[in-house]
Formats: C-alpha cells, structure tokens, sequence
C-alpha cells in the first residue's frame, strides 16, 4: 500500500507537465475537442510506456534508474512551429525520424556531447523559454483570435491562477510546493466553474474506455528541417536528461558508466520514435520526480513501476484525458506563465555557471539568444535567401542553436593564440 501511495505521488508531481504539453500543442494547431482528448490521453500512456522502457535495465535498453519520463517543453515551440509551416503530419514524421537518429547514434553521442556544453543548452533552453512566452500572454487573454480576447474575465482568471501558484511555492515545502502548478490549475478551473464558463460537454462525450490507434491524427510526412529541429531538440533533452541520470546515480549511490548512458540515451530515441507513430511526443527525464525521491528517500525502481502502470492504464480511459481539455484557456495561460518563465530561469542558472568572467561565453550567449529571438520576432529577416538556407534561418530556435554550437567551436574548441601563449607560460614556469 506504501508504494502506491508514494507511485501516485509520483504521479500527481509530473501530471500537469505531462498533460500541458499536448493542451497547448493542440489548442495551437486547431484540434477539435476529440482530437484534443486523444491527444492528452495518447500522451499521459507514452510517459508510462516511456518510464517502462527507462527504467528496465536490458542489454541495449533502459538505464536501470528510478526516473519518470515525461514530454520534454522544449519541443512545444518547435512542434508549433512545424505545425504552421508543414502540417500536423510533419510533426510526426520528425519525431519519429529524430527518435530513429538518436537510437542510431546513442552509442556515439557521448562523443558529440562536447559540443553542447552548458554555454550552448543553456543558450537553447533560454531562448526556447523565451519565444514560448508569447504563446502562454496569448492563452492568458483567452486564445489568438477568441472573440472574448483580452475580457476582464480571462484576465482575473489568467492571474488569479498564476498568484495562487505564486503563494503555494511561496508559502508550501516539499511535496505541496512541487504540485502548486497543479493546485493552481485546479483551483483555477473551479473559480471558471463558478462563473459558469467551463464546458464539460467533452467528458460527456468522451468514451470510458477507447483503443489507441497509431497515425490517428494522420500518417506522417518526412521533410529535412522539421526532421533537423526535432533532432536538435532531443539532443538538447538527452544533454538534460544526462544531469538526471547522474544526479538519481549519486542519489542511489550507483556508478553510472558510458554503456549505461548509451542504454539511457536508445530508451528516450525509442520512446519517441513510437510516440510519433501512435501522435505523441519525444519524451525525456523529468527533473521533477528526482526531487521526490531524493525527498522521500524511497529510491526502488518499484514504485516508479507502479507510477507508469498508473499512466499506461489512465491513457485508455479519455473521460479522465477530457478533464484536462475543460480547463478554460485562461487558467492555461496563467500556468504557462509560471512554466515558461522557469523554462528561462533554468536556462539562465545554467548559463550563470560558465559566464562568469569568460568573454567568449558572454559573446556566445549575446549572439545566439539575441539571434534566436530577433528571427522569432522578425521571421521575415531571410525571406529574400534560397529556401536551402531558409531552413536554418526562418525558426529562431533553430538559428540560435546553430549559432550557438558554431560559436561555441569557434570560441572554445579551435586553437586560439591565447590558449597557445598560456601554454607556453605553463611549459616555462615547469
């Protein structure tokens, strides 16, 4: 009984991070509100598939840790992104082309790993956090284009949400302060029940039972840049995801090796090559969970066992997927908020670790973020290029990550006469 208490804790910490995803992905490409309870219910079974797939410990697969999966947020804007440019199906086709990358160069990454050191994912999660916020101003007022943009009431709703998870992680510990975006979710959406604009004809609609259905949204389609945006995305995820693994092998007091790491690395591909067949996500660790278990103390793989069964069944059940959908726009927008600006915080705590007095840092990080976000803000900068070259321009994540790692060689990798002449006083002074 202890350990399904302690797996639906689990649960309740990574559930609104699992569920926000596919909600804002999908109310941001149109889908209707089936489509949208598919959505939420096809992802809520792959983060227990993936967690499954993460926490054995087989020959090729699995790390062996007591870690929870979940839809990484910095595939939200690229997915939108992909979405308005080449169609849902694109979406998919590249999640599973990337997923299919990753399993293919698991083995060799640890080795491409030197070329995204904390100057450079700090710069992509930053400037990811960074052209999310128009998205989450937009749900505040009630979504682009509602007819009630911007009314007092998506307005009071929309804050009203993000004070409450305000006070909760101002005035809550512990488990209580890991859930606030949660609560405020919840508490949100009763405050909308109340002034009578919650809609509940999904759930009523929905099925208590369905079978999932693979390409239900549509069969993908392959095309070069969606395919290099997705797989840029899940190397900057692997690269997080790298951190968890090693901080849950301090926390269980195991030697996490190269072979483990690879092992890790085929597990999240895999998980995200059948997240794109069946339309869902590329997944990754998710940090949140490994607070809880560093909290409780409880470090068996059991209980994250029972925490994915926990997922896979809850996916076949889309009258609970249909609850998430009635959550009002506003509340939405008023979690995001608080989400997508920590996505910038995390960002900037991983940037303030290498700056410091290093100039090229400094240069790195000016360039790429102020890049990454003057082509979000002026996307029709390279219009005028070849289409070739648009492919790395007309996305801001894109052009930033790239400038990012290209300077980051330039900078930090090629020989340079400062490092020359520091080896030279080093051989002197010896």
């Amino acid at each position: 009984m202890k350990s399904v208490v302690l797996g639906v804790q689990h649960l309740l910490a990574m559930y609104a991070g699992a569920i926000l995803v596919p909600l804002i992905v999908g109310q941001a490409i149109g889908l209707t509100s089936t489509q949208l309870t598919y959505l939420v219910s096809i992802d809520i079974m792959m983060c227990g598939i993936a967690t499954l797939l993460q926490i054995m410990s087989g020959r090729f697969f699995g790390i062996g840790l007591p870690v929870v999966l979940g839809c990484t947020f910095t595939a939200v804007g690229p997915m939108i992104s992909i979405a308005d440019n080449y169609g849902i199906s694109a979406i998919y086709g590249s999640v599973i082309a990337s997923g299919l990358i990753i399993v293919l160069i698991s083995t060799f990454f640890g080795k491409l790993i030197k070329f995204f050191p904390p100057v450079v994912t700090g710069s992509v999660v930053t400037i990811i956090g960074i052209t999310l916020i128009p998205v989450a101003l937009n749900n505040m007022g009630g979504g682009l284009g509602s007819p009630d943009f911007g009314s007092s009431a998506n307005i009071l709703l929309s804050f009203g949400t993000l004070l409450c998870i305000i006070l909760l992680y101002r005035f809550t510990t512990g488990f209580l302060r890991s859930i606030s975006i949660l609560i405020g979710i919840v508490l949100g959406t009763v405050a909308a029940m109340m002034m009578g604009i919650v809609d509940f004809s999904a759930v009523k609609e929905a099925s208590a039972f369905h079978i999932v259905t693979p390409f239900y949204l549509g069969t993908p389609t392959f095309h070069l840049y969606p395919i290099l945006t997705m797989t840029l995305v899940a190397m900057v995820s692997l690269v997080e995801s790298t951190g968890v693994y090693f901080a849950l092998g301090d926390i269980t007091e195991q030697d996490i090796k190269d072979k483990d790491l690879a092992k890790g690395y085929r597990s999240e591909g895999l998980s995200s090559l059948i997240g794109g067949i069946f339309n869902a996500f590329p997944y990754t660790a998710f940090s949140q969970n490994v607070g809880l278990v560093q909290m409780t103390g409880v470090k068996s793989r059991k209980v994250i066992l029972i925490t994915a069964l926990m997922l896979v069944s809850l996916g076949f059940m889309p009258k609970i997927a249909a609850l998430a959908t009635v959550i009002p726009t506003s509340v939405l927008g008023g979690a995001m908020v608080a989400m997508f600006g920590m996505v910038i915080a995390q960002g900037i705590k991983m940037l303030s670790r290498v700056i410091g007095d290093s100039q090229e840092n400094a240069m790195i990080v000016a360039c790429s973020v102020g890049l990454g976000l003057g082509v979000s803000v002026v996307p029709d900068l390279f219009a005028n290029l070849h289409e070739n070259f648009q492919m790395f321009t007309s996305n801001g994540i894109v052009a930033g990550s790239l400038t990012a790692i290209a300077l980051n060689i330039i900078f930090n990798m090629l020989p340079s006469k400062k490092r020359k002449d520091a080896v030279q006083l080093t051989e002197q002074e010896v």
